[in-house]
């Protein structure tokens, strides 16, 4: 399946958006562990790859955002909010500012919109009701584009092997033009060994649309986004709209650029420019902890190694009525120090009622595990019921140990079992917090 930032089209670009499921949610989450750079660090990029962009720099403060239109001069700029999310032109703020997107037609205007924009949430449809915090403006000028493309490099992930996606509808949401419009895509399939040849590239440029005398300029940058797309170890390269302007030039309006977490080693430079401020605080920490943690809308922490083993814990909480808080797969090893940090993280929403720990005990043994699993919870004087189902090498070790603690602790085998006494502690609590009685006394303990 094709990724195009956070939207989802099938093998032939026909679908709109696909229902949630588990695979495509987890799909969903495995992309947004690719780091996304600011439009204007994709911008100066691009730039030293020979890829025309408007001229622009990025204020953090009102008064440089004034000086940069001052040195950019003339009067039509465009102010763009720099937060990690689309849909920021129909975005509001949280002050009441609608658009992070707006026109501008004099250093005063860039001043105005800047305060206004910086250091405030921008709500965007993808961002969720909080929004994200604007830290920084990015001041362009306004260039009028004769005709708009859409052009996106990424991995096709059934040839294994990168694809480029055009389509003469630029502007525009891929999505819409895929579910209206399946006919205005053209994929082209690239062999990595041969790369984007002068016909591969001169062929899509002149099959969506570009002028005759635009269409050389056009061969370059297709050519030179896949030169991106390679050296910077990227998974997506998005430009919407790449653009032939009145005056016949090819620009790269706006782009959106992300890159393999797995080639952080060899790429410094591009994952200095990490913005951890766009990102969930928690989701940051555990990155640092080495744990894979999303956080969900649920209230059941989930605590499991492996993916596939977390998978179906999400699965079997919610077949039981239930809803998990979060999805963390702690890896292979299962440590104490592991089990700490993922404790730290799941304790630290308050909406958690109950705690499921759904481990395989193979590199790790399950009595090590249990043992690490009961001083956290002494340490960390947990108070949540805790469901756990440690399965593998001295699982009986492990049962004993956790049976014996005289803690909060409830060791169950069987996985169908062990959903359901999780959920029905998690309704249990809840119910306990609303009528304001201690969570011991609800549980009879």
């Amino acid at each position: 399946m094709y990724r195009l930032g956070s939207r989802s089209l099938g093998p032939a670009l026909k679908a709109a958006r696909a229902p949630v499921t588990r695979n495509s949610f987890l799909q969903t989450q495995q992309q947004r562990r690719n780091l996304s750079i600011h439009e204007y660090l994709s911008a100066n990029l691009l730039k030293t790859y020979g890829i025309g962009v408007p001229n622009g720099e990025v204020a953090k403060t009102p008064e440089e955002a004034e000086a940069i239109a001052k040195k950019i001069g003339g009067d039509d700029m465009v102010i763009k909010a720099q937060v990690l999310a689309g849909g920021r032109g129909k975005g509001t703020f949280d002050n009441g500012l609608k658009g992070g997107v707006r026109v501008i037609y004099s250093p005063t205007e860039a001043k105005m919109f800047a305060s206004q924009m910086i250091g405030h949430n921008l709500v965007t449809k993808q961002t969720g009701a909080r929004g994200r915090i604007c830290n920084s403006v990015y001041i362009c000028e306004r260039k009028f584009a004769r005709r708009e493309f859409y052009l996106a490099i990424l991995m096709d992930r059934s040839t294994q092997a990168p694809v480029i996606v055009a389509s003469a509808q630029g502007g525009m949401d891929i999505e819409t033009v895929a579910k209206e419009s399946p006919d205005a895509i053209i994929t082209t399939n690239i062999d990595i060994n041969q790369g984007v040849t002068d016909d591969i590239a001169r062929k899509i440029a002149t099959e969506i649309g570009f002028s005759e005398q635009c269409i050389e300029d056009a061969k370059n940058a297709i050519q030179n986004l896949y030169k991106v797309f390679l050296e910077k170890d990227a998974t997506q390269i998005e430009i919407n709209p790449l653009s032939e302007t009145s005056d016949h030039q090819v620009l790269a309006m706006d782009a959106k650029l992300g890159f393999d977490d797995n080639a952080e080693f060899r790429q410094k430079e591009v994952f200095s420019w990490r913005d951890t401020s766009q990102e969930d605080a928690d989701e940051v920490k555990a990155a640092e902890y080495g744990l894979n943690f999303i956080k969900l809308d649920g209230d059941i922490g989930c605590l499991v190694n492996g993916a596939g083993l977390a998978m179906a814990t999400m699965d079997i909480i919610k077949l039981n009525g239930g809803a998990p808080a979060n999805f963390l797969d702690v890896g292979g090893g299962a440590t104490p120090e592991a089990i700490k940090s993922a404790f730290e993280l799941i304790t630290s929403d308050p909406k958690v009622t109950a705690v499921f720990v759904n481990i395989f005990g193979g590199i790790v043994r399950c009595d090590a595990i249990a043992q690490g699993l009961i001083n956290v919870v002494q340490q960390m004087n947990i108070r949540l019921p805790i469901v756990c189902r440690l399965q593998g090498t001295n699982m009986e070790k492990a049962a004993e140990l956790v049976n014996n603690s005289g803690l909060k602790i409830f060791s169950i085998t069987d996985l169908q079992e062990a959903a359901e006494k999780a959920v029905d502690f998690s309704k249990i609590v809840k119910m306990a917090r609303d009528i304001d009685v201690g969570v011991e006394f609800s549980l009879g303990i």
